[in-house]
């Protein structure tokens, strides 16, 4: 049944898209795109996994003595939308599945400028709001739904500079050593660890 409706709006949203001029069924510019739901995300509303880069759109980015290699084109999207995000009002749900197809489009892999014009673009001419984030307690709200919020993270990092919070259930010390914050590019470091409970 959720799997039907996550269809008929995914289908909406391509036709939208068309619509206003964003070629998003072009399997030559855009690749293959498949959507299902997935049980495994409490909090995330959806993710885009990318498989088989374009060759042709590789960049080489130097950091101190390290290469980075990354592709700005992907031929194969896989879209999952978070199950818990159905029982939200469709205006939301379709909301998502815009925010993971812009990802789908060349040099959108990432929140950077190519992703928020295309979202700016979509919003203006659709009327939507597509962010960078979701924010869970507003579409609750908008879906005139309580929300019970689950706080099941152990780590507390915080950046030094402008003091934006990130919690994260997993820590690998790479996050706080070759990342920094998204929003002022701040060091981040760990403030809180919350201990188990036995």
């Amino acid at each position: 049944m959720e799997e039907q409706k996550l269809n008929s709006l995914y289908n909406q949203c391509l036709n939208e898209l068309t619509s206003i001029g964003v070629d998003i069924k072009n399997k030559k510019l855009v690749g293959n795109i498949d959507i299902q739901l997935t049980t495994r995300a409490s909090k995330r509303y959806g993710c885009c996994k990318q498989e088989n880069p374009d060759k042709r759109y590789k960049v080489v980015i130097k950091r101190g003595r390290h290469r980075i290699i990354k592709y700005e084109k992907f031929n194969d999207h896989h879209i999952e939308i978070s199950n818990w995000i159905m029982q939200l009002n469709e205006d939301v749900i379709k909301n998502t599945i815009l925010h993971e197809l812009i990802h789908c489009i060349p040099f959108c892999n990432n929140h950077g400028k190519e992703f928020k014009k295309y979202a700016n673009y979509i919003n203006q001419k659709l009327g939507y709001h597509i962010t960078t984030k979701g924010n869970i307690e507003e579409d609750y709200k908008a879906s005139q739904l309580e929300y019970v919020e689950v706080n099941d993270y152990k780590y507390k990092i915080q950046c030094q500079n402008c003091g934006q919070v990130i919690y994260r259930k997993r820590f690998n010390a790479n996050l706080i050593k070759r990342y920094c914050c998204g929003k002022c590019k701040g060091k981040l470091k760990l403030v809180e660890i919350k201990e188990k409970s036995i």
